[in-house]
């Protein structure tokens, strides 16, 4: 240090003081260095002032030699107030060798290292914001880890006031403090986490990369810390902001809120559950996300099912005075099953999905507190999402599965609901998706069987227009009745078949809905049906559409919905069972199945003679034949008949077919089809059954006396249905509809006269 040419433009006297161990002799130093550099400034030499700085800074403050580093110091001090508002343009040079010193052993260094930076940032002001973070590390760190005095109550007041703030620097300032704080192992900041989540998530917002990486971090330590001590979590108080949060439309706002949200229902289990309402309203809109916010949609995912576990069979058995039940919190720390940390250095693990169970409140010595299921809140919430025509698929699915799962965990709360949930589950029947209608039959059919619906829902179908009166619908024995204690739902699976006070009323509402949205019938209402045949009792569903409508004022739509149920009956796998069940007739169920269908398939003569094909009622078919010269035949009757002569065709009626070789047994199944034959025009079909009854053999048998032919109808309770009764009826329906399509006819006349005038 000693070489003057080194050291140059420093005079050999100003060396030799600012090594010097008076303080004084340093002072007179600092002083020439001021007055040097002043000059410079004057002349522009930017490079001298750089070389000097640089002097300063390696060959002092930088020194091996305390006394160095003391001159070193003070000289840059010195420079700072020499170059007074050009000092910004050496801030960097200036700060960094000072805040160097802040860790020296010497404590009497450090405070002259203070005293420098003191100096500097007070020439520079506003100029020294950029460094602010480098600043404040090495000041705020030694004050606050080395005192025993800090007051942490008193702060947090201030520090979430200063949250809010919008300025960057006043933001990275915030975020310092809390890291620094964060870092003390004497302070535990989760108990004042509360106070300052929201204002972290909004500064996590900033358009400062800078900042939101630094937010993150913190936010990143805040969630280790809270997996580790879940005990002393205050998690009721942070559930709405981070519902805020995960709604917002930043998407590391929301990404970063949803993770937390996960750990939250994951660590507190159903001290989560008052606040489902609004977790629900944040989350189900995620599911319906593109893969462009995939990592949002797979934990907003993961809290919906960790949500959804949260709900018990025990609160459909709540005292309905409070609704409340006891449930048990604040485990210690012991009794949470330890897990791989997902949080490190603030970046969030977002595919991890903790194991539900592991982290299930136990009941060793925990507090009880009381946790309300807000199902009034939740439902509203489900049926608002329904009722939303821009929903998304996977998001109507999600609610719908929420619905089905409420329905068998508190069946007898969610029953109140029906009524007002009723009307959006049946127009969801026209969404475009099928794994949604698949999903809503599911529901409703879980509505129509539960046994829980016939308590809560007792007289809610009472329609006088539409209540059966003619058949009674068949209650097949269920096990698992409610008992005196409530309805568990595990045992109300749609797959058992029954019936309560809502069947009848969604039969009724099902059939109004294909009524009047004919384009639902025509593209969904099969599918439709054999769902429900396959979710519920196939012969119950037969047994009350049949049954409404026989009295459907709307007489063109019953014989539609009529052959609808027909084709439906005699072709779908999933009536299997019932089609043997008719084909035979030998149990007065079955009979009384078949009257209770004949009466409403009269609306349509075609399917009423493929209905005695199926049932084998061969002599009844044939009667109902011939008075099919007394009907309208149009165009649309011939090609329904087409159309079964094609269904003959068809494995479904094999049986029928080997029939006709037995002759003199089954006389009138041959005039049947002969019957059909004539009423055919020369066609495909035509020419498709006159060879089917060409391979008849020994025609001539058809002349046989009657008399002693049998009615091809084999069983024993044949004798308990009234076929005059029926013929009587079915001449009835069949000129109703004549009437009724001579009204529509006039109409149709007058109009087109109105046209003409």
């Amino acid at each position: 240090m000693s070489a003057e040419r080194d050291l140059s433009p420093l005079a050999p006297g100003v060396v030799r003081a600012l090594n010097d161990k008076l303080y004084e002799k340093r002072k007179v130093a600092a002083l020439e260095i001021e007055k040097l550099v002043r000059e410079f400034v004057a002349q522009a030499k930017t490079s001298q002032i750089k070389h000097v700085i640089q002097i300063l800074s390696q060959e002092f403050a930088l020194s091996l030699h305390p006394h160095s580093r003391k001159g070193g110091l003070i000289g840059l001090a010195a420079c700072s107030i020499a170059l007074g508002k050009d000092s910004g343009l050496y801030l960097k040079e200036l700060i960094e060798p000072v805040l160097t010193c802040f860790n020296d052993a010497d404590s009497r260094l450090r405070y002259y290292a203070c005293e420098a930076l003191y100096n500097i940032v007070k020439v520079a002001r506003g100029s020294v914001l950029p460094h602010f973070d480098v600043l404040f590390d090495g000041l705020s760190r030694d004050i606050v880890t080395e005192s025993n005095q800090f007051d942490l109550v008193s702060f947090i007041p201030l520090l979430r006031e200063r949250i809010y703030s919008n300025n960057q620097y006043a933001r990275q300032f915030i975020i310092s403090w809390i890291l620094v704080l964060e870092s003390v192992p004497d302070i535990n900041l989760l108990d004042y986490l509360p106070e300052i989540l929201d204002g972290l998530f909004q500064i996590l917002g900033d358009n400062n990369k800078e900042i939101r990486k630094m937010c993150e971090m913190a936010l990143g330590e805040f969630l280790k810390e809270i997996k580790k001590n879940p005990s002393s979590v205050k998690f009721a108080e942070m559930a709405n902001i981070l519902v805020i949060h995960c709604q917002a439309a930043d998407d590391l706002i929301q990404l970063t809120a949803m993770c937390w949200m996960r750990e939250f229902i994951q660590l507190a289990g159903r001290v989560m559950l008052p606040y489902s309402s609004g977790i629900l309203t944040a989350v189900l809109p995620c599911l319906s996300y593109d893969d462009r916010k995939k990592n949002i949609k797979q934990v907003a995912n993961v809290c919906n099912q960790s949500l959804m576990k949260l709900v018990i069979p025990e609160d459909d058995e709540m005292d309905e005075a409070r609704q409340l039940t006891t449930i048990l919190a604040e485990p210690t720390s012991e009794e949470f099953v330890s897990k791989p940390e997902t949080v490190s250095s603030g970046f969030l693990d977002v595919a991890s999905d903790s194991n539900f169970s592991d982290t299930t409140l136990t009941a060793s010595s925990c507090e009880r507190i009381q946790v309300t299921l807000n199902l009034d809140g939740i439902v509203q919430v489900l049926d608002c999402h329904l009722h939303d025509t821009s929903t998304g698929m996977m998001t109507r699915i999600a609610v719908l599965k929420w619905l089905y799962h409420l329905y068998i965990k508190t069946p007898r709360k969610m029953f109140r609901h029906t009524d007002s949930l009723l009307p959006n589950l049946l127009r969801t029947l026209s969404d475009e998706s099928d794994e949604v209608i698949l999903k809503d039959l599911e529901v409703l059919a879980e509505i129509a069987s539960s046994p829980a619906g016939q308590t809560e829902g007792h007289g809610a179908s009472d329609n006088s227009d539409v209540q059966p009166n003619l058949v009674e619908l068949q209650v097949p024995d269920r096990a698992g009745q409610l008992s005196s204690s409530g309805m568990k739902g595990l045992e109300c699976s749609p797959s058992t078949p029954t019936m309560n006070s809502y069947f009848y009323k969604f039969m009724i509402n099902l059939l109004k809905r294909f009524s009047s949205e004919r384009k639902l019938l025509e593209s969904r209402g099969p599918f439709i049906i054999r769902q429900l045949c396959l979710l519920l009792n196939a012969e119950n569903i037969f047994h009350s559409m049949a049954d409404i409508l026989l009295r459907e004022e709307d007489l063109k739509f019953a014989s539609t919905m009529v052959h609808t149920l027909n084709t439906i009956l005699l072709t779908s796998s999933e009536l299997f069972q019932l089609r043997n069940q008719l084909k035979e007739l030998k149990t007065p169920e079955s009979c009384n199945l078949f009257c209770c269908l004949y009466r409403s398939w009269c609306h349509n003569p075609v399917t009423t003679v493929s209905l005695c094909f199926l049932t084998q009622n061969y002599k009844h078919a044939y009667d109902l034949i011939q008075k099919f010269g007394d009907l309208d035949v149009t165009v649309d009757f011939l090609t329904e008949v087409d159309k079964l002569v094609q269904l003959i065709e068809c494995p479904i009626f094999t049986y029928l077919r080997l029939q006709m070789l037995d002759v003199k047994k089954n006389p009138y199944l041959i005039k049947a089809l002969y019957g059909l034959l004539m009423l055919l025009p020369q066609s495909s079909a035509f020419q498709l059954l006159s060879h089917r009854l060409q391979c008849v053999p020994n025609p001539e048998l058809l002349q046989m006396d009657s008399t002693k032919a049998t009615t091809g109808l084999r069983g024993t309770s044949v004798s308990n249905i009234n076929y005059t009764e029926l013929l009587q009826h079915f001449e009835k329906v069949q000129n109703k509809h004549l009437e009724a399509r001579h009204q529509r006819a006039g109409r149709a006349e007058q109009l087109d006269r109105r046209v003409v005038l």
